[in-house]
């Protein structure tokens, strides 16, 4: 995959998510290594979140994954605990700040599993 590639189903994932109940700010840098290497950054503000191709120099946290690992956790295939502790994400900076992202994460999972069974229920 290509940075590009990475980068817009990374984004298009992260912006399905329902943040508006996160009034904190998170400030995450995402380093993409091996194929389709790059920097893009996710960030919550006031209940607004944003996703940018650039790095982000006052950070609380940087990620650093390949792009396949990434995609997994953020798609939910791959938990990101998981992937920290088997050594598939790296994390420098605030530990804490990189569950709050986990969070929103999980936040997507759940929108998308409501999603599906309201359409089952809108199919019968």
């Amino acid at each position: 995959m290509t940075y590009e590639e990475i980068f817009q189903t990374a984004k298009a994932e992260f912006m399905k998510s329902d943040v508006s109940s996160f009034k904190q700010h998170l400030a995450v840098q995402i380093d993409i290594t091996g194929e389709g290497e790059g920097a893009f950054y996710v960030e919550l503000k006031d209940g607004v979140l944003h996703v940018e191709p650039y790095e982000y120099y006052d950070r609380h946290v940087k990620l650093i994954a390949s792009g396949k690992n990434f995609l997994k956790i953020v798609n939910g295939s791959l938990n990101a605990v998981v992937a920290y502790t088997t050594g598939k994400l790296q994390i420098e900076g605030d530990l804490g700040k990189a569950l709050e992202l986990q969070q929103i994460i999980e936040t997507i999972k759940k929108a998308e599993k409501v999603e599906k069974k309201a359409e089952k229920k809108a199919k019968k």
